[in-house]
């Protein structure tokens, strides 16, 4: 695999994200194992709207997932660090909350996207809808290609 170029993002036009559904439908991002107890990844969701990329954690058992930049600078969150409910950017210390996304240490000021997460027959599954893709919430690299 190739490593991710960086690129311009072009946000989504008022009439894609107009056209853009939104019914959830849930995505299988990783094994449970992948992402332990107190840990931060990276993943990219694969979706019949496209790819999306994502950072998904564990705190007390349970699974989160957000969108992977921080909202200030565009840092990488998965290569941040977790405490007690948030994430925290390895660049400028913002922490997020989890179960929100909203900052709650500066220097951020505005909220991260977060995705509804199910972990089954140990999977982990993250609710997407074709309008999180087309949006694809804060992102400055341009996914592997495959």
């Amino acid at each position: 695999m190739t490593a991710p170029e960086e690129t311009a993002v072009v946000p989504a036009s008022d009439e894609e994200l107009a056209a853009a559904g939104t019914e959830c439908a849930f995505v299988r991002i990783c094994r449970a194992g992948q992402v332990p107890e107190g840990y931060v990844r990276r993943f990219y969701a694969e979706t019949e709207h496209g790819q999306m990329e994502l950072a998904v954690a564990r705190v007390d058992g349970k699974a989160y997932a957000t969108s992977n930049y921080c909202t200030h600078l565009d840092c990488l969150l998965s290569s941040g660090k977790l405490q007690d409910d948030g994430i925290r950017c390895s660049c400028h210390n913002s922490v997020f909350d989890l179960q929100t996304g909203e900052p709650i240490q500066p220097p951020a000021t505005e909220p991260i996207r977060t995705y509804p997460v199910r972990e089954e027959d140990g999977q982990v599954l993250v609710g997407l809808t074709e309008r999180d893709v087309v949006e694809g919430g804060p992102r400055r690299r341009k996914p592997p290609s495959m």
